[in-house]
C-alpha cells in the first residue's frame, strides 16, 4: 500500500492522509454482550470464538505503542466490556499511563447492568468518565428494546458509578415510534441526577432482524420535539469525541447530539478503532482494516508501529452510511464488533 504524508513525532502526535490529527483510540475488548438490542444486533448472534481474541495483556501492550506515537485518549467498549474477566485490571494497566502524563484520558462505555459490581475497580484504576447506553428508563420499553433486559440493573449500575466518583452521561440512540416521546423526561431525569446526555442516530452496521428506516429518527426531528419543551443553545465543551453540545435553559445538564447521517462529523475525525480480534479499524463505515494481531504475534510490539503507519494512510476522507430502505447496511460488521 502506497504510504501517505510523512508522520509525525509521538511527541506532536499520528496525522493521517487528510490532515486529521489522530489521537483518540477505541478499543473494542470483546464483541459479546449481555443484552441484544435490536439496533446493534440480531437476535441470534454467533460471536467470535474467544481463541480469535486478543488476551487483556496483548491488548495492553498494543495500548502502550498507541500512546507513544500520540494516543491521548483511549475509551474502552464492546460489546459490553465488563463481561470480559479481568477488565478491571487491563484499566489499571493503561491507566498508568495518566500518572506519568503520557495519557490525557482513560474512559469507558458501558450497558451498566455489571457496573455495580466493578464502579470501584474501574474508579481506582482512573476512570473517571463513563458512558452508560439507556435508551429508555421505562422497564417494558428497555425490556422491548434490548430483548429482555432488567432497567434496574442498569439504574443500581450508574448510581455506583457516582457514588465512586466516577461522572456519568447516558447514551440514548433515538428511535422513531419506540422512545423519541421519552427525550424530553429524559432529559429532565438526567438534570435531577447530575448526568449529561447523548442522544444518537441510529447506525446502518450490520443485518439485524428488522429495517432501520422504519425506526430511524433523524436529529433534527429529535431536536425540534425538545425545542417545545425546553430553550436550547449550543455550547462550546467538547470530549474527544463526536458530539456536539447544547445546553439547556434552567438546567445543568448538557444535551450532546451524535449524527453520523443527517451532520456527519467526519472533517474532524481523530479516532482508530481496535477490535478485540485485533483488527484497526480506520472508520466506523467502511470494511477496510490492517491485522494487527497477526504481525504483532510474529513481530512483537516493533511491529505495530509500521502497521500503524498503512492504517493512516489508508483512513479514508469519510463514511458511507446511508439509511433509506434500499442500500444494504454500510458494513456486514455488527456495532458490537468495533463499538461505536
Amino acid at each position: 500500500m502506497a504510504m501517505g504524508m510523512t508522520q509525525e513525532t509521538s511527541r506532536q502526535g499520528m496525522t493521517d492522509g487528510h490532515g486529521r490529527r489522530i489521537d483518540y483510540l477505541r478499543i473494542s475488548v470483546t464483541d459479546r454482550c449481555d443484552l441484544r438490542c435490536r439496533y446493534c444486533m440480531a437476535e441470534k448472534m454467533q460471536f467470535m470464538p474467544r481463541r480469535e481474541l486478543l488476551t487483556l495483556e496483548e491488548i495492553a501492550i498494543i495500548a502502550d505503542r498507541f500512546i507513544a506515537r500520540g494516543v491521548r485518549r483511549i475509551r474502552l467498549s464492546g460489546g459490553e466490556p465488563l463481561v470480559r474477566r479481568d477488565l478491571p485490571e487491563l484499566a489499571r494497566r493503561i491507566g498508568r499511563h495518566l500518572g506519568s502524563g503520557t495519557l490525557d484520558e482513560l474512559t469507558l462505555t458501558t450497558n451498566g447492568t455489571q457496573l455495580a459490581t466493578h464502579a470501584e475497580a474501574l474508579h481506582d484504576a482512573g476512570i473517571r468518565r463513563i458512558n452508560v447506553s439507556l435508551d429508555s428508563r421505562d422497564p417494558a420499553t428497555f425490556a422491548h428494546v434490548t430483548r429482555g433486559g432488567d432497567v434496574g440493573a442498569v439504574l443500581d449500575g450508574i448510581a455506583a458509578a457516582q457514588r465512586a466518583g466516577i461522572a456519568i452521561k447516558i447514551n440514548m440512540v433515538a428511535l422513531r415510534g419506540v422512545n423519541g416521546h421519552e427525550i424530553p423526561d429524559m432529559l429532565a431525569w438526567c438534570d435531577a441526577q447530575g448526568l449529561d446526555l447523548t442522544l444518537i442516530e441510529t447506525m446502518p452496521l450490520g443485518e439485524i432482524d428488522e429495517d432501520r428506516m422504519d425506526r430511524y429518527l433523524p436529529m433534527h426531528e429529535a431536536l425540534a420535539d425538545v425545542r417545545q419543551v425546553y430553550a436550547l443553545s449550543p455550547i462550546p465543551h467538547r470530549t474527544g469525541g463526536p458530539a456536539r453540545y447544547f445546553g439547556v435553559e434552567g438546567m445543568r445538564v448538557k444535551l450532546g447530539m451524535i449524527t453520523p447521517l443527517s451532520h456527519n462529523f467526519c472533517a474532524d475525525c481523530n479516532r482508530m478503532r481496535l477490535t478485540a480480534q485485533g483488527r484497526i479499524y480506520m472508520c466506523l463505515g467502511h470494511e477496510d482494516h490492517v491485522d494487527l494481531k497477526t504481525a504483532f504475534r510474529e513481530g512483537g510490539a516493533g511491529a505495530v508501529d509500521s502497521l500503524l503507519d498503512r492504517a493512516l494512510a489508508a483512513k479514508p476522507a469519510r463514511h458511507d452510511f446511508v439509511i433509506d430502505g434500499v442500500h444494504a447496511p454500510a458494513t456486514r460488521r455488527h456495532m458490537s464488533v468495533t463499538g461505536g
